[in-house]
């Protein structure tokens, strides 16, 4: 590749993070609305807590090479769905299908394809919601579809999430059955949890309702 092609790609590689920033920077004032409006209508906020990032070079090209793809900024766009991610920490498992309801309603965000780990819950214990969505980005005279990897969970399994990152990244050859076992056991463990709480939520919704 000589140099000017490579002046090129470089060009096109900043103008496409560009991009993913400013979807992610759309999402979240659509995120803030939404919850705005919620909190007006129902008293209340379905999200604890926001994380967002920017796919690092080295995981983008380690993706692409794992799929035996050239490191192109075309192959990029194409291969890799999670470069913007989004991260919405729910307080309770029911909040997570309240969001979900709310972004499917916007007429103006695709989602690509999404995966109930609610319901399918991963051998690993781990519980969430995972949507591909493409977010409009509004330029100057034009707008642009962009994909954005949008994670839920609760902030409970959030904390489980990070420590079994942790255990991955030390086991990186292989992790020890106990542990496997115990990761799965707290997972487990959470949800019954969860669901306990959301009982006592509702109980005190309702009491709140027979007193007005």
């Amino acid at each position: 590749m000589d140099l000017p092609q490579v002046k090129d790609e470089l060009v096109q590689f900043n103008e496409m993070i560009f991009l993913y920033n400013s979807a992610m920077k759309e999402f979240k004032l659509r995120l803030e609305i939404l919850r705005d409006e919620y909190k007006f209508v129902h008293q209340y906020d379905p999200v604890y807590d926001v994380l967002s990032r920017i796919k690092s070079i080295d995981s983008i090209t380690a993706k692409l090479a794992k799929q035996g793809k050239a490191i192109t900024v075309e192959n990029i766009e194409k291969y890799v769905d999670d470069i913007a991610g989004i991260r919405i920490c729910c307080n309770y498992s029911t909040d997570i299908y309240r969001l979900v309801d709310m972004l499917q309603a916007q007429k103006d965000i695709e989602i690509i394809n999404s995966k109930d780990y609610m319901n399918e819950t991963k051998t690993n214990g781990y519980r969430g919601y995972h949507m591909i969505i493409t977010m409009p980005v509004h330029l100057a005279g034009r707008v642009v579809p962009v994909k954005v990897e949008v994670q839920l969970r609760t902030t409970a399994m959030n904390s489980w999430a990070i420590l079994e990152d942790v255990l991955e990244n030390t086991y990186d050859d292989y992790l020890p059955e106990e542990l496997m076992k115990d990761i799965k056991e707290c997972a487990d463990m959470l949800h019954a949890v969860d669901k306990r709480m959301i009982r006592i939520q509702d109980e005190v919704s309702q009491y709140k309702k027979e007193r007005q």
